[in-house]
């Protein structure tokens, strides 16, 4: 989006075209585009439909409040979940807070959430037409510049700082922390000496978080969306949006037989590495080394795995397998795999279920071989 059309898409002028795309049922259709051209010019149809179609998408993320925000398709993939932003929040002020700079702020996400939270907001974002969307989300000036240029002179007052680098090139997403703006170098150095976190990609590896930099593995509602970096030296899983946290204590779960009850750990858990602390608490152990399950013969309540109770153990032997699930009359099969190279999809069509029964079956190593294990949910 260039940057006179942002400056249409946030006025008064875009009103009506923005209530004539919030109405039609299907805005990324041909028919839904004929209609609005008829009134309007082809790119502010254009834009006012895929503004009804990126609102609709973001209510996941947004709620309520995404009927009067303004996107892009990037700046909605990349923008923080509603609770995790206040989260985050919460966090600066419990620190004492009172000022964040918000250095590439997107489209404001977690900008509104400091807001929200009583702080003093100063939002930076380079690119030029996300910045008017940004100014327009957040009722206050943006600053339009790149943030290696302003962030000292921002920083001097003593603020505490937010960054979350953009992950994308003119190619598309970008894993490659080389490829983050701003650098990702430079935004882990801006937590030296002041408050604040940098949000980071979940799949962010570990040898990549400086020395002395806390973390955090955020997953929300079992879906994991972040590392945080923080300019603490907390390492730990953090489960919203409870707020349930398990720090990351070095212990490394045993290596044992499968036992009467299954443990699923939640991604946040496997991700920081906690699961050998989680493993302490329930008295558990793993299949096999490297494998996030974790077993135990009694069962212990627990926030940070789903709990299965083991009905059977088969050898894992699709002929075998097949024949269990004719047997039984499974008709719905999921089907949870780790350690074991296979795909679930295309392996459930092999299996051909059929019938009106239900079951979950976990594939796993274990010191015995490749198991397939019919569990039971518990929570």
């Amino acid at each position: 989006m260039d940057v006179d059309l942002a400056h249409w898409l946030v006025s008064a002028d875009a009103a009506p075209a923005l209530a004539a795309a919030q109405a039609e049922p299907d805005p990324g259709s041909l028919a839904a585009a004929t209609r609005l051209r008829r009134d309007f010019a082809p790119e502010q149809a254009a834009a006012a439909l895929t503004q009804a179609g990126l609102r609709r998408r973001a209510v996941t993320k947004f709620g309520a409040a995404a009927e009067r925000l303004f996107f892009t398709p990037d700046g909605l993939e990349q923008a923080t979940r509603g609770e995790v932003a206040a989260w985050r929040a919460a966090r600066y002020v419990a620190a004492g807070a009172t000022a964040v700079v918000d250095l590439g702020c997107g489209l404001g996400a977690d900008a509104l959430a400091f807001a929200a939270a009583g702080l003093t907001v100063t939002a930076v974002e380079a690119d030029p037409a996300t910045a008017v969307l940004a100014a327009a989300n957040l009722g206050q000036e943006v600053i339009c510049a790149d943030a290696t240029d302003v962030a000292e002179s921002l920083l001097a007052s003593g603020a505490a700082v937010f960054a979350d680098p953009a992950r994308r090139t003119g190619a598309g997403r970008t894993w490659r922390v080389a490829d983050f703006s701003p650098p990702f170098d430079f935004a882990t150095g801006l937590l030296a000496g002041r408050f604040g976190c940098i949000k980071a990609a979940p799949g962010l590896p570990s040898a990549l978080i400086p020395e002395g930099v806390g973390a955090t593995w955020v997953s929300h509602h079992g879906d994991l969306v972040e590392t945080s970096l923080w300019s603490t030296d907390e390492r730990a899983a953090v489960l919203l949006p409870a707020g349930d946290r398990i720090e990351v204590s070095g212990r490394r779960a045993p290596v044992g037989s499968v036992a009467q009850y299954l443990y699923e750990p939640d991604p946040a858990v496997i991700r920081s590495q906690a699961i050998g602390e989680l493993a302490h608490r329930l008295q558990a152990h793993r299949p096999a080394d490297g494998i996030g399950y974790l077993f135990s013969d009694e069962v212990r309540p627990t926030v940070f795995a789903h709990t299965f109770e083991v009905i059977e153990v088969l050898p894992f032997d699709e002929r075998r397998l097949r024949a269990w699930v004719r047997d039984q009359g499974v008709g719905t099969l999921e089907i949870k795999v780790r350690g074991i190279d296979v795909d679930p999809a295309a392996l459930r069509r092999r299996l051909r279920p059929s019938g009106a029964g239900v079951a979950t079956v976990v594939l796993t190593p274990t010191p015995e071989g490749a198991r397939a294990l019919v569990v039971r949910r518990l929570n």
